[in-house]
């Protein structure tokens, strides 16, 4: 071994070293350091040790017990999806308190798209390069069952590779409604005809008193779960999610996770999970601001420690900001979502990050970190990992964690 070789060896250990002993020195001084031997010895923590977590005022110790769940789940790859959102309507029987994207039929910027129009719009993301279409509406009023049958049939004619990711679980409740079916043989007439898996949204806050301030009118808690459960049941997969910042207390996040980690204990059906940070404008909820990124860092580490039966934590960029998300892979995210290509939900709530981000920004912001970028499906699983990322300048890659290493130094 040549004299430079030996220096940079000895020089690796020693950095490597100084961290360590960065780490265990913030713990100690933050009182977490059980919960991380905890999670480094591989074990469960409760809801009140969750509850700690989120009331700890040492958010990068947090941090670091998320960061060494992260690593053990996915060692140090990141992924992103490159997927296209298409909304074929925001028509919407219900009226949720915080919700910017409804609209009723008198409304002028309502919107319906036909199944044309809606194979039309996978075309040209199938163009873009997409392997996933994410497709979601409001509740309409007056299309029938067929429609969205209709719909799922006449994509995956368009191309059989794509992966039809559709529908909130309140959705399909009202489709069952539609064809007077039950939620379960509705999941199988959507899987017949070209359901690849259910999206996560409409959890909200599963408290109920919550959910009756935010969401008055919605599917309950207990039908939210009842429709992934018998997705799972059928075989199907999904994700799930988390709206955090508006009037919920950290006692509420943690009964929200209680129940997604006893569902998927029961069903192993998740592949993922999202936690969303509320949009606060143009909606009927009076709270003044969005989530802060501190609380957004936290929120995903937390989940991160707690949900220790889920492979997958999703830092949304749409809601977050890129760069937050980036800094989120530190904190307990392995995952940046998708190029999106067209989003209107949290746009229409206030967010303004951009309409998309090109899959080259997101392999560079993954890249920045320090990580393995990896294009995946639907179902997290690779499609493309990125050992040299196709560019032909790069921002010098930091070593993995740096940032919350950095964090932790000058705690």
């Amino acid at each position: 071994m040549g004299l430079r070789l030996r220096l940079r060896v000895r020089l690796k250990a020693r950095i490597r070293f100084s961290r360590i002993v960065t780490v265990k020195f913030f713990l100690q001084q933050s009182g977490l350091d059980d919960l991380y031997e905890k999670v480094a010895a591989g074990a469960r923590i409760t809801e009140e040790e969750a509850l700690r977590l989120f009331e700890s005022k040492h958010l990068n110790a947090v941090g670091a017990i998320a960061d060494l769940a992260r690593a053990r789940k996915n060692g140090n790859r990141a992924s992103y999806i490159v997927n296209a959102y298409i909304n074929y309507s925001n028509y919407c029987i219900l009226s949720c308190q915080f919700c910017a994207f409804a609209r009723k039929k008198r409304d002028a910027d309502g919107f319906e798209l036909s199944t044309e129009q809606m194979v039309e719009k996978a075309r040209a993301a199938l163009k873009a390069g997409v392997t996933e279409l994410h497709i979601v509406g409001g509740l309409h009023p007056s299309l029938p069952f067929s429609y969205y049958t209709g719909m799922l049939r006449a994509l995956r004619a368009a191309d059989a590779r794509l992966q039809l990711k559709c529908f909130t679980a309140i959705e399909v409740l009202h489709l069952a409604w539609l064809a007077k079916k039950t939620p379960r043989q509705t999941l199988i007439e959507l899987k017949e005809a070209g359901l690849d898996s259910l999206t996560g949204g409409g959890a909200e806050i599963f408290r109920k008193e919550v959910r009756s301030q935010i969401a008055r009118g919605k599917e309950s808690a207990e039908e939210y779960l009842d429709v992934h459960r018998a997705w799972h049941g059928l075989g199907g997969r999904s994700t799930c999610t988390m709206l955090f910042g508006h009037v919920e207390s950290p006692a509420d996040r943690v009964d929200h996770l209680r129940l997604l980690r006893g569902l998927q204990d029961e069903t192993r059906g998740f592949t993922g999970f999202v936690p969303l940070p509320y949009q606060p404008d143009n909606n009927k909820l009076e709270v003044k601001s969005a989530p802060t990124g501190l609380d957004a860092l936290r929120t995903i580490a937390v989940s991160r420690i707690y949900l220790d039966n889920f492979d997958h934590i999703t830092a949304y960029w749409v809601g977050m900001g890129l760069k937050l998300a980036q800094t989120a892979l530190s904190y307990g995210a392995d995952d940046l979502h998708g190029t999106i290509l067209e989003e209107h939900i949290f746009h229409m709530a206030g967010a303004r990050t951009p309409q998309l981000q090109t899959e080259m920004e997101m392999i560079k912001a993954i890249s920045e970190t320090g990580r393995t970028p990896v294009q995946r499906n639907t179902f997290y699983e690779p499609i493309k990992v990125w050992d040299t990322p196709p560019q032909e300048k790069l921002v010098p890659a930091v070593a993995p964690s740096a940032i919350l290493q950095e964090n932790l130094a000058s705690a």
